[in-house]
């Protein structure tokens, strides 16, 4: 990968963190203010929550790995 492809990488790793961090929000929210009226809500969001997640490790992974091959 060229420096632009790891620089698009790098990016790519920041914006699926900032949705993965989103949907933990929502968890939360759901959670703390309206846990008794919308628990039902509670199993697709964590399973939205789990697969953001997933898509940030594998994501970041690619982009340490590709970091790591640039500066070796």
């Amino acid at each position: 990968m060229n420096d632009e492809e790891i620089k698009a990488l790098k990016k790519e790793v920041s914006t699926k963190k900032r949705i993965a961090m989103d949907f933990a929000s929502q968890v939360h929210d759901l959670v703390e203010d309206r846990l008794l009226s919308d628990y039902g809500q509670l199993p697709t969001l964590a399973q939205q929550t789990v697969a953001a997640c997933e898509e940030w490790a594998e994501t970041n992974a690619r982009y340490k790995a590709e970091s790591a091959r640039e500066h070796a």
